[in-house]
């Protein structure tokens, strides 16, 4: 038996070289820097294990660090964060991974990047990747290029006006009671005890709301047994679901269910059940109101069920309009995915930064005074099949086909040669004041690229921004936040433990703080 298993993983080293040595053959006729590494980041027993190997790793010493093989931090699950423009000051605007499985090419050109965002037919997003987000069916996200159109144009359909006006008083209503928590008697005098968890039920709420067009009350504490009422029971289902996503990745929901299975795997299962559950159930609600002539709640059902009720299977070969059931329910867990971890994280990362800098905070709060009355007067009136030609500085390079192009966003957007002083944080560097006014600084295409480029941009664009304006600005305006130091510690001090928590990050399917209990904040009135 031991024979055989030897024999196994001896030939699947064996195979696993061949691919590799084949990849790098392949990548070499584009003429740029080359890096193998042994094992693509998309193999799964190698993600399970991934997380040990680096924490083992990140206890040497830099000497030791240092005299590891190149390919070592590249195998780091979002090695891109903690690389930031290096390998591009060091390879030049463009190289390729090569791994078993296929060869991933990083650009940090902008004008490439704008050929890569815009050329989507040419340069396609590896759909088999995005498969996995297939938990409740076929999404704009794992679509092919055939079928986005139509998916995009039902997903647009959403995030209009009177979705927007909800999502803007609900930001305020859930900053006001976070702010509230923030400043009780015991916050004051302990702390705030996550911002990052404080950010990620917000966030959770405002979705929440908008799928079920109610509103909740926020609660600073995670440990609160979930409610039996419709509308909150709906928001604990996608908390599960969400906070527990790589298990519904990985694992088929059927699986969840079995009786022997841990019963924490089992929770994990019944939330996700649940979670489809008030979706029929929506469905059903939205299907009927639109039947009968009625407006229905007003939520992103509703949108959908239209799209759904344009729905036509083709057999003829012409184009199919609307939505399938199932496609509704792929997309509206989708938004709730995409729409959740995103904006929670960017405000963590905002709220943290900014409690390193009083003067910062002070000349929002001035612009904010500027331009608001007071709060209660706020109002909201795909890997392709053929070489592609990509010009990349003065040189015109031949991608082979199935290669993996990818825009290294972190990289082209904290390179010196885009942006001075790229690690600082200066938000002064968006304004300028050369005519003698203070002006918002438009930066060069695709040099800042927070909602991706081109056709396939982030349909939730807007959505964001309102929710991060309101939630933002309503703190900013009658509060300021400092960091509450340790015992010895001085201000200065307490700005490297912050920069170093926000530096030290993990990526799962997204990129989060490892653990932002390191800091705590105090939440006190102007």
């Amino acid at each position: 038996m031991i024979e055989y298993l030897i024999a196994t993983v001896v030939a699947y080293v064996g195979w696993c070289m061949v691919c590799l040595e084949l990849n790098y053959r392949r990548a070499s006729s584009m003429g740029i820097p080359l890096i193998r590494v042994p094992v693509d980041y998309l193999n799964v027993p190698f993600q399970v294990i991934e997380p040990h190997i680096f924490t083992i790793i990140d206890l040497l010493p830099a000497s030791i660090v240092k005299r590891l093989p190149t390919f070592v931090p590249y195998m780091r699950r979002g090695w891109f964060f903690h690389a930031k423009a290096n390998p591009h000051v060091r390879y030049g605007p463009a190289f390729a991974l090569v791994t078993p499985r296929t060869i991933w090419m990083q650009v940090c050109d902008s004008e490439a990047v704008h050929e890569i965002f815009t050329r989507r037919s040419d340069f396609l997003r590896p759909q088999e990747n995005y498969k996995l987000l297939e938990v409740y069916g076929p999404c704009v996200a794992s679509t092919d290029l055939k079928d986005w159109p139509r998916h995009r144009k039902a997903l647009a359909a959403p995030f209009n006006e009177s979705i927007m006006k909800f999502v803007w008083s609900e930001s305020l209503s859930q900053a006001k009671q976070m702010v509230a928590s923030w400043t009780t008697s015991t916050a004051a005098a302990d702390g705030i005890i996550s911002v990052a968890q404080d950010t990620r039920i917000l966030s959770l709420n405002v979705l929440a709301a908008t799928g079920f067009r109610r509103s909740f009350d926020f609660k600073s504490s995670s440990g609160a047994a979930a409610s039996l009422d419709t509308a909150s029971s709906y928001r604990d289902a996608l908390a599960t679901v969400l906070d527990n996503i790589i298990v519904l990745v990985l694992l088929p929901r059927r699986f969840l269910s079995h009786p022997l299975v841990p019963k924490s795997l089992q929770r994990v299962g019944k939330a996700a059940d649940d979670f489809q559950h008030h979706m029929e159930q929506m469905l059903e609600e939205e299907m009927t109101a639109f039947e009968q002539g009625t407006q229905g709640a007003g939520s992103l059902m509703t949108s959908f069920v239209r799209a759904a009720n344009t729905h036509e299977t083709k057999t003829d070969g012409s184009q199919i309009q609307g939505l399938s059931i199932e496609e509704v329910y792929g997309n509206m867990f989708l938004v709730n995915f995409a729409g959740h971890d995103t904006t929670a994280n960017t405000f963590a990362f905002s709220i943290l930064l900014l409690a390193t800098s009083p003067k910062v905070q002070d000349w929002l709060a001035e612009e904010i005074c500027v331009v608001t009355p007071d709060t209660e007067d706020w109002d909201y009136n795909i890997p392709n099949t053929e070489p592609q030609r990509l010009q990349i500085g003065d040189r015109t390079i031949v991608v082979p086909a199935n290669t993996n192009t990818y825009p290294n966003v972190v990289a082209i957007q904290t390179h010196p040669q885009y942006w001075p002083d790229p690690l600082e944080w200066k938000p002064d560097r968006w304004v300028t004041t050369e005519s003698g006014e203070e002006v918002l600084i438009t930066p060069p295409r695709d040099t800042f690229l927070p909602w991706s480029d081109g056709p396939q941009n982030c349909p939730g664009v807007k959505f964001a921004q309102v929710e991060f304006v309101a939630v933002l600005a309503l703190i900013m305006r009658r509060h300021r936040l400092r960091i509450q130091r340790e015992l010895g510690e001085t201000e200065e001090q307490a700005r490297t433990r912050v920069h170093k928590v926000l530096n030290d990050c993990d990526f799962q399917l997204l990129l989060r703080i490892r653990d932002a209990t390191q800091v705590r904040l105090i939440c006190e009135p102007r």
